[in-house]
């Protein structure tokens, strides 16, 4: 790159195929007492790691020393078209998961990028972050004009939505940030994504992991609370369900028409339950060849895919399951978290079916 202004960044950066780009300066979060209050209730869940470098995390002046800028860049994923759901004992995958590895997808680009930067700037330092380095990057992305963080805590662009994959390069190069008003709310008293949460774990502008399904199919290493068993109906890696509902998220012509990079086009929309517990750990592996799926070890699918199939069992197939899960149940040679799964769906299944009468005196009351 000659000319290394902001423009000349982003020109590049759409040249690169991000659908967003923008520039922030590089300053400490202002929402750092939140974060703190988040992780202390425990609403990580399990992710540790998430508390690690805590320091690295609110300030990238402490991930890059003496960091002036951050360079945002935005992948645009899905448009929000909703999925044909006419197959029972389907499990749904995130449409983030769908097709190519984000993180190899966006970081490859992104390290071209800093490449071009680092030749032509060699006495400063810039560092590529996708996903995985401790950096509060929808907190950068609101501050560089890319979209605002709605109630789902989601990056949204105003009226095309929030199916972005973001990505940034910290540098100790000064840049005029490009316009932004990180405090606009793009939400409004709207509460949809709030109110369709199945496990409740959405508060305005907060998440409670711990209950969140993505979490719970992708992150959790353990049983599942037998309680949100139904609540996950039939998402086997991962949820959409507060971007379904979105308005910004809905397809119009315009979120049609806005750019979804090529790498993301899904090569899988479904993953049949059945077939997932039967999986060996060759069957995982090529699954997950592609990436996203890697996320979630064999016994996790295999725990989601008995989740799954219970809530989307039709009546006719209720003893076949049963005999399915029994013989999974009783196995010495099972993942014990599976086999205590198995043994959970097993006394779902054996509760009597919901009649119609029973369907009519539920939503009366």
């Amino acid at each position: 790159m000659g000319d290394t202004t902001t423009a000349s960044i982003l020109d590049r950066c759409r040249a690169l195929g991000f659908a967003l780009a923008g520039v922030a300066s590089a300053q400490r979060s202002n929402r750092v007492a939140e974060l703190r209050a988040w992780l202390e209730a425990g609403r990580n869940g399990s992710m540790s790691w998430l508390e690690d470098h805590l320091e690295l995390r609110i300030d990238p002046r402490a991930l890059v020393p003496a960091a002036q800028s951050v360079i945002c860049v935005a992948d645009r994923y899905a448009d929000g078209r909703p999925d044909r759901r006419d197959r029972s004992l389907a499990g749904r995958v995130a449409r983030y998961a769908r097709g190519a590895d984000y993180h190899t997808a966006l970081r490859r680009r992104l390290e071209t990028l800093r490449d071009e930067l680092r030749r032509t700037h060699p006495k400063h330092r810039f560092r590529a972050c996708v996903d995985t380095a401790p950096i509060l990057e929808r907190e950068q992305a609101a501050r560089a004009g890319l979209g605002a963080i709605g109630k789902h805590t989601l990056l949204i662009e105003p009226g095309v939505g929030s199916w972005l994959l973001l990505g940034e390069i910290v540098t100790t190069l000064a840049l005029e940030p490009t316009t932004s008003d990180a405090a606009l709310d793009v939400c409004g008293t709207c509460s949809r994504c709030i109110d369709a949460c199945p496990t409740a774990a959405i508060e305005p502008w907060t998440v409670d992991a711990s209950r969140c399904i993505s979490y719970l199919t992708i992150e959790r290493r353990l049983p599942i609370d037998p309680t949100l068993h139904a609540a996950i109906g039939d998402w086997i890696f991962g949820c959409d369900i507060c971007q379904e509902v979105c308005p910004h998220c809905q397809p119009t012509r315009r979120s049609r028409a806005a750019k979804r990079h090529p790498d993301y086009a899904p090569v899988r929309t479904t993953l049949d339950a059945l077939e997932v517990l039967g999986w060996n750990e060759d069957d995982w592996a090529r699954a997950g060849r592609s990436g996203p799926l890697e996320r979630a070890t064999l016994a996790m699918f295999r725990r989601n895919a008995l989740i799954v199939a219970t809530n989307t069992c039709p009546p006719e197939r209720r003893a076949e399951l049963a005999a399915r899960f029994r013989t999974v149940a009783e196995s010495s040679e099972e993942d014990p978290m599976v086999r205590e799964t198995a043994r959970q769906s097993l006394s779902r299944l054996a509760r009597p079916e919901p009649t119609a009468k029973d369907s009519a005196q539920s939503e009366e009351s």
